[in-house]
């Protein structure tokens, strides 16, 4: 983006993603300065509330924003996974210094690594493996949960595969 075309939300995205910073919390913050605000939901079939094995999670979108102000940036400099594909390049890691808080980025695969969008979620464990194709960037978690997040609307996440769910397809 040229800095001249940048709205301030925008700029400052870009200013905290050049210091590798990212919003505390279930976010899935755009270059262009937008912010969607997330939930991870864990879901139980009836009868078993209690039973582990049976949970299933989705990442559910809450609201929208184009202006907003974060309480807390974590860092997201702790790379765990890297893959190029077709000028893009996805990201996968951790904050560790914030609790082990997970994240994943789409950056353009240039000399800057200029931002597209970057999920954090810290209710998730840190994802140790990310691929990217034409549509989607998906990544690993280190408890093995499998997340696919289309390239053009990160939003709409799923969770395609869960080791205590593994008939969640």
């Amino acid at each position: 983006m040229d800095t001249s075309d940048m709205t301030a939300a925008a700029y400052e995205v870009h200013r905290r993603w050049r210091a590798r910073e990212a919003p505390d919390g279930e976010f899935i913050m755009f270059a262009d300065g937008s912010l969607s605000v997330m939930r991870l939901m864990r879901f139980s079939p009836p009868g078993q509330l209690n039973d582990l094995q049976a949970e299933r999670w989705q990442w559910v979108e809450v609201l929208r924003a184009t202006a907003w102000k974060a309480n807390d940036w974590v860092e997201v400099d702790s790379v765990l996974a890297s893959c190029t594909y077709a000028k893009g390049r996805a990201l996968a890691g951790e904050s560790a210094n914030h609790g082990s808080i997970g994240w994943v980025a789409l950056t353009r695969d240039d000399d800057e690594g200029t931002l597209e969008w970057v999920a954090v979620s810290s209710e998730a464990n840190p994802f140790a493996e990310v691929a990217l194709n034409e549509t989607t960037v998906t990544a690993i978690s280190t408890a093995g949960r499998t997340w696919a997040f289309p390239r053009n609307a990160p939003q709409q996440v799923r969770i395609t595969e869960d080791p205590a769910y593994p008939w969640c397809r």
